[in-house]
């Protein structure tokens, strides 16, 4: 009796959160819900035996958590292409009528025949990936790099709209009470074994403006706009503080992981696999949403299943106008092929699906006053001005600042400190000055014209400009505001690649005092680390108190030591020497052998490297040059940072592959860029940064860019990762 009233509160709790945080209909009150579920928290006190990880009780863990582990995702999270206007997506619906066409085998037709889409709004939030095993909530990652994003399960079961596990199959009779689910025709149950759904987190708009009432009622500043405040929150280490938050959360995609042994069907962007494929085959994008809809799963309710473009284009207009009445922010509309056999014949590129796109609404404008103009100091030096703004509301947030681009911007465009402003928030995302107002209103005289500060306002180097280029440098490797973002840099995968290493962990390591440049950091020890109170994310917050970093510290520490062992090439690409790219570094190290010898060599001797041109040369010297650079790398070799490469010497050997060419792009996960590019010249072949139709053939992992695309476009010929290293087998 006991275990079956457990279950009978679980389904009917569970029921009234859906119908509160899914569908905004609560058959209850809210004293009446919390009554469930007090009784259930009552009777797992009195019967812990009974308790189970996806128990409406288990949402909020009570301890916070020291970091966020990295996982990969089973196949990547791609990025959408854009669109911004009616013609645009129009071409977008050519490219796809004709990517149908060519699959049947038939020639284009004029009209076309039209292609069926489903319009979705574009949810203006985090981008989640949420692992269901068997029913029950696993793990929720985001995004991160669209390969591997940080694991946030803690802070995804607060979110009371995610299910912590699948309703059970549709059919039972329906009492509001207990909570049983409502009968859904035709979804079938919901698939077992490991799936994955996909889909947003965001912040309700009512969320975000009580937040801030709070904030302004405790005097504390305000946050900018519900995208940042929720991106914000899903990375606080404290899920009781994210709980508070009330996040919100909507899915559009279904995954399968596992071997695809029934066969291959596409939902979105991947290859499902056998549980999904024994449990659930829907031919569309439509029954895909109906189906995960029926599971209890959050899906917005405003998608649209359109017969042809005209019918897209009508809502876009539609919803362009409609987004201020919802409950949460939408910068556009995410349009896709319903049919999904026909998305798998239209494939992707390396970034983007081919079936699928997304509209974005006009970019809206404000006028404003321009009070100053700054600078920032970046990773490499680059000093670029920024518009300091007297706040203005523009697309439901408060900008303050707003890009500059560079000094050359800021005199084309003539604005002035004490200008009226017009300011642009493209894509409804970064604001931008569009131009001065003038005259001025009340005739008032305009200020001086803004011009580039002689020295880093930072550290006071002298700021210096090539002769051909527009951007203004701070040469000084250990500016502080340059540092920052070197150490991230440094620490990066392609680079020295020191897991824990991130931004928060800088910050607080450079704001203590304890590293001031990247030799400093071989000096830290675990005592220090593990000593170090991090300072909350949110310091507005009771919740997020100041914390020792503990084992994070260790960890760190260990990866620090093994970073020592990687080859020179890596160190001389951490060094964020200018125009010294990944490639570039490979090669320097492979003809130099060692750190001093590169830092000796005069610029002739660097140029007769190939494809070490004199920009490249001359930057190296500059950097060798420098009598803290010598110093920065001594103190390296003395924290015992490897200052050779064991990267094979290139030979004049002609090999088999001797006048063949090759071009790496994205991220390979069996070897490192160095070592794929060693293997390739081992065999006679030359490695190249650039596609032409000369190149014999461009090898990509993930996150591939625009070299896959002209590869394409060029007829080359494209090799993944699998086929690479069976190509590379055939020669040993």
């Amino acid at each position: 009796m006991i275990a079956q009233r457990v279950r009978e509160l679980r389904d009917a709790i569970r029921h009234h959160e859906e119908r509160y945080y899914i569908h905004n209909d609560p058959q209850i009150s809210d004293e009446q819900f919390d009554q469930l579920l007090h009784e259930l928290e009552r009777i797992e006190a009195e019967h812990p035996e009974l308790v189970t990880p996806d128990s409406p009780t288990q949402r909020v863990a009570g301890r916070p958590v020291e970091g966020f582990e990295t996982v990969e995702h089973v196949v990547p999270m791609l990025s959408l292409d854009n669109a911004y206007t009616e013609d645009e997506l129009r071409a977008f619906d050519q490219r796809v009528c004709k990517g149908a066409a060519a699959s049947e085998g038939r020639v284009l037709s004029d009209p076309p025949e039209p292609i069926a889409y489903v319009a979705e709004l574009k949810i203006d939030g985090l981008s989640i990936a949420l692992t269901y095993e068997d029913g029950r909530l696993l793990r929720g990652a985001t995004r991160g790099d669209g390969s591997r994003g940080e694991d946030v399960t803690a802070n995804v079961r607060t979110i009371r709209a995610i299910p912590l596990s699948w309703r059970p199959s549709a059919g039972s009779p329906f009492d509001p009470v207990r909570g049983d689910p409502e009968p859904v025709d035709g979804s079938g149950p919901a698939p077992s074994g490991r799936v994955e759904i996909r889909g947003e987190v965001y912040l309700p708009r009512a969320s975000f403006e009580r937040i801030n009432r709070e904030l302004e009622d405790a005097g504390e500043p305000l946050f900018a706009n519900p995208r940042n405040t929720a991106a914000g929150t899903m990375r606080n280490l404290d899920p009781s503080l994210v709980s508070t938050r009330r996040l919100g959360a909507f899915v559009y995609q279904l995954v399968a992981e596992g071997p695809a042994e029934a066969g291959r069907h596409v939902h979105g962007d991947t290859q499902t696999g056998r549980a999904v494929a024994q449990a659930f085959r829907p031919a569309s994008h439509s029954e895909t949403l109906t189906a995960l809809a029926s599971w209890g799963l959050p899906v917005e309710p405003h998608w649209t299943r359109c017969a042809n473009i005209d019918e897209v284009i009508a809502f876009c207009a539609e919803w362009g106008d409609k987004r201020r009445t919802l409950d949460f922010d939408t910068d556009g509309v995410v349009i896709k092929v319903d049919d999904l056999a026909l998305r798998e014949t239209l494939g992707a590129t390396a970034k983007f699906p081919r079936w699928a796109t997304a509209f974005k609404f006009p970019a809206q404008q404000a006028t404003t006053t321009l009070n100053a103009i700054e600078v920032n100091v970046g990773r490499t030096g680059a000093v670029t001005p920024y518009a300091v703004l007297e706040p203005v509301k523009l697309a439901g947030s408060t900008i303050s600042m707003a890009t500059l681009h560079n000094a050359e911007d800021v005199a084309r465009k003539d604005v002035r400190p004490g200008d009226r402003v017009l300011i642009e928030k493209g894509g409804d995302v970064i604001p931008k000055v569009v131009k001065a107002i003038l005259p001025h209103p009340n005739g008032a005289p305009r200020g001086e014209p803004w011009r580039m500060p002689a020295h880093c306002p930072v550290c006071a180097s002298l700021l210096r400009r090539d002769d051909e280029a527009v951007v203004w440098r701070c040469e000084n490797p250990s500016c502080p505001a340059r540092l920052r973002r070197s150490l991230e840099h440094f620490a990066s995968r392609t680079a020295m690649n020191i897991e824990g290493l991130g931004e928060s962990l800088v910050d607080q390591l450079i704001e203590q005092g304890l590293v001031r440049d990247y030799a400093d950091l071989y000096h830290l020890t675990a005592e220090q680390l593990e000593a170090l109170v991090v300072a909350p994310r949110e310091p507005r917050s009771e919740r997020a108190v100041p914390r020792k970093l503990g084992k994070v510290g260790r960890n760190v520490v260990a990866q620090l030591q093994r970073s020592k062992t990687h080859d020179l090439s890596r160190l001389i690409y951490a060094l964020g020497i200018r125009h010294v790219g990944e490639k570039a570094a490979a090669t320097l190290a492979r003809h130099f052998r060692s750190m001093d010898r590169l830092l000796a060599e005069p610029s002739e001797a660097l140029q007769s490297v190939s494809e070490i041109g004199p920009v490249v040369a001359a930057s190296i010297r500059a950097f060798a040059d420098e009598p803290r650079n010598r110093t920065l790398v001594a103190r390296l070799a003395a924290a015992g940072v490897t200052m050779t490469t064991d990267l094979p010497e290139p030979s004049d050997q002609p090999g088999p592959l001797s006048g063949k060419t090759f071009v790496l792009t994205g991220t390979l996960a069996a070897m490192s860029r160095e070592e794929a590019t060693a293997a390739l010249e081992r065999l006679g072949a030359k490695v190249s940064g650039s596609v032409s139709k000369k190149t014999t053939s461009v090898v990509f992992g993930a996150e591939a860019g625009s070299k896959l695309e002209k590869a394409e476009k060029l007829g080359v010929d494209r090799m993944d990762e699998a086929r690479f290293l069976a190509f590379l087998n055939a020669y040993n």
